[in-house]
């Protein structure tokens, strides 16, 4: 079930022991969790976790394959923190790190609902964003959030923190929860590591890298 997606029950910042289990455990137990940013003037922007994937060192689509570097530092460490990259030339993607420090890995947040300063979200996308696509895809939403290069590293489990993982009241039931393959990973590309809840317009859509392997 998906009542209450859209509204924000009690508050409280997520506990990190929830980061601790495998990355493809963590992904979908993320699913209807609360990310916060505080803005400049002191209030809230608040989205509802609607899609996200899991990444593990094993895993030959994961940044962390090929072991640890000043890139992908943060995902070998404590749980529970932001791994920020740039993709493309262009894109952000917010990231929490995941597993036992020492293990690599992370689950990338993918999409989103804006629960709070709706404004302010339209206003960093733009006028010409629709509103189910207002933070579809992990570039939007990082975009729609504000969330750069500078938030690398930043404890989201820690209550004075400006980006934040909370949760609240919604606990969408496990007949939401729907699983499929990643989106544009070229290797492991029908690893079934992507999560999202079902009937929720805001979820991006699917969409197979051009050079991975033929679905067999």
């Amino acid at each position: 079930m998906t009542d209450g997606l859209r509204e924000v029950g009690e508050r409280r910042v997520l506990h990190r022991a929830v980061l601790t289990d495998g990355a493809d455990l963590v992904a979908p137990a993320l699913l209807g969790a609360l990310l916060v940013r505080r803005e400049d003037d002191g209030t809230e922007t608040v989205v509802r976790v609607v899609e996200t994937e899991a990444y593990h060192q094993t895993d030959p689509a994961s940044h962390s394959f090929r072991g640890a570097t000043p890139r992908t530092a943060v995902m070998f460490g404590p749980p529970g923190h932001a791994y920020v990259y740039f993709t493309y030339g262009m894109h952000w993607c917010v990231n929490v790190s995941c597993e036992p420090e020492g293990v690599g890995a992370a689950v990338l947040l993918r999409a989103g609902v804006a629960l709070s300063n709706h404004e302010r979200v339209r206003a960093r996308r733009g006028d010409r964003a629709r509103e189910r696509e207002l933070l579809a895809g992990p570039a939007r939403l990082t975009s729609g959030l504000g969330v750069d290069g500078a938030w690398n590293g930043i404890d989201l489990c820690d209550p004075t923190s400006p980006l934040r993982l909370e949760t609240d009241r919604f606990a969408p039931g496990p007949e939401a929860v729907v699983a499929g393959p990643r989106v544009g990973v070229r290797q492991a590309a029908d690893v079934a590591w992507r999560f999202w809840l079902a009937d929720v317009p805001e979820v991006s859509r699917y969409s197979r890298h051009p050079k991975a392997p033929p679905r067999r």
